[in-house]
């Protein structure tokens, strides 16, 4: 037995009516937490958050986890030579995966596995569209359908490899 889950970004709710400023997500909105920075599409980054929600997962049930989904959406723009520079999207993961690690090292919890989404970019399904990207790998295609389908290997692409080949030793 595991549990597995998809984290993204936490929620947060507060006793005050006058508390109304909400960010942006798939499934639902929460709260502004004033204390996190937002991608572009509005959902609040926290890789502590991660490290929260994995030890509430384990304190209660005891199984091991299994993180099925992490990312971060982004538009992603070629430079002049072609290549995406996506650091922002290294920061992210290499926060989350550090949350991970400080989780089982630190608090003992048990984490069987770790995939982000996705390991290319794809018509998003929270947005429906390409622009909005979360890959290691740029394809040529906009939201209209128009671009050649050629792929790319972004900077996060050979970060990642790294990290997979170091297992999570080099994170930046």
């Amino acid at each position: 037995d595991f549990i597995s889950f998809s984290y993204y970004a936490s929620r947060v709710a507060s006793g005050d009516p006058a508390e109304r400023e909400k960010t942006a997500g798939n499934i639902f909105a929460s709260l502004k937490n004033p204390y996190l920075e937002s991608s572009e599409w509005g959902w609040q980054i926290d890789p502590l958050g991660l490290r929260i929600t994995l030890n509430t997962i384990w304190d209660r049930y005891q199984k091991p986890l299994f993180i099925v989904e992490n990312g971060l959406g982004a538009v992603d723009t070629p430079n002049e030579a072609g290549e995406i520079e996506d650091d922002y999207r290294i920061n992210y993961l290499a926060a989350h995966i550090k949350a991970m690690r400080d989780a089982i090292h630190e608090d003992g919890v048990i984490l069987w596995g770790y995939t982000t989404w996705g390991c290319i970019d794809l018509v998003s399904a929270g947005t429906g569209e390409m622009k909005k990207r979360y890959g290691f790998i740029y394809v040529d295609r906009d939201n209209e359908g128009k671009g050649s389908l050629e792929r790319s290997r972004k900077k996060s692409f050979y970060w990642y490899k790294e990290v997979i080949a170091t297992n999570g030793a080099s994170l930046h």
